[in-house]
């Protein structure tokens, strides 16, 4: 399948120095990039503990970019309100975290923000079809949650390919918005599908080619000499 859409790249900050926080988000935005990336992990869902709503606030006071907050916890619902005043942009929840899907969607989106929704590795593609015109983008993760600097999982680029052609035929959008009624969907952008985990130059292209237009990387971005040339580098692989 050839991408037609345009590629967004997302820094996760993860992989970045913790100790030099707002300088990290501060390079993200100074080298181009669309957005940065958020982990936030309780422990529980992920064996792993990472950030909140102070450390997303920080970089929200550092730049002006797009907050792409992506969280690993389990009773996502119950955070959304301190996620949304940290300065989240997006709040992306795991399918695997919560019996209420649809309730933590809407509430997300009844914030103000926009809403994803991810899945881990093993979750069928079959349990995302519901959710393609509630939310404004599906997370497939491409590693096991939990850590940076995994080996990419091919198998998980099948799972992106059913989701574009899905959306592709049904004339879904960005949004979740289905283009009838005299909307053209060629002038409406593309239901935003992401992937997390292990992107690097040569698994970017796959993703890309899969179908996916918005890639996360971690490590491989800020291993590069240059994160702008690294960024660049996955944009057009």
């Amino acid at each position: 399948m050839k991408n037609q859409y345009p590629i967004q790249i997302y820094p996760s900050i993860l992989s970045g120095d913790f100790g030099r926080l707002s300088d990290e988000a501060k390079r993200i935005e100074a080298a181009g990039a669309d957005a940065i990336h958020i982990d936030i992990m309780d422990g529980h869902f992920v064996p792993n503990l990472t950030l909140g709503p102070k450390a997303v606030a920080a970089i929200n006071r550092s730049v002006n970019l797009f907050l792409d907050v992506h969280v690993m916890i389990y009773h996502p619902f119950d955070y959304v309100e301190a996620f949304v005043s940290a300065g989240a942009d997006r709040i992306t929840f795991h399918f695997e975290a919560t019996e209420d899907v649809e309730e933590t969607i809407h509430f997300i989106r009844k914030c103000g923000v926009k809403a994803g929704l991810a899945f881990r590795p093993e979750t069928s593609f079959s349990m995302a079809v519901k959710y393609l015109t509630q939310c404004d983008l599906i997370l497939f993760m491409t590693v096991s949650p939990g850590f940076g600097g995994q080996k990419f999982m091919p198998d998980i680029l099948e799972k992106v390919r059913l989701a574009r052609e899905y959306c592709d035929r049904n004339q879904i959008r960005q949004g979740g918005v289905v283009a009838k009624d005299g909307l053209r969907p060629d002038l409406l952008p593309p239901f935003d599908i992401q992937v997390d985990g292990g992107v690097n130059a040569l698994t970017a292209k796959a993703c890309i080619d899969a179908g996916a237009n918005v890639l996360v990387s971690g490590d491989f971005l800020f291993q590069q000499p240059n994160l702008s040339s690294g960024i660049q580098l996955l944009r057009a692989p």
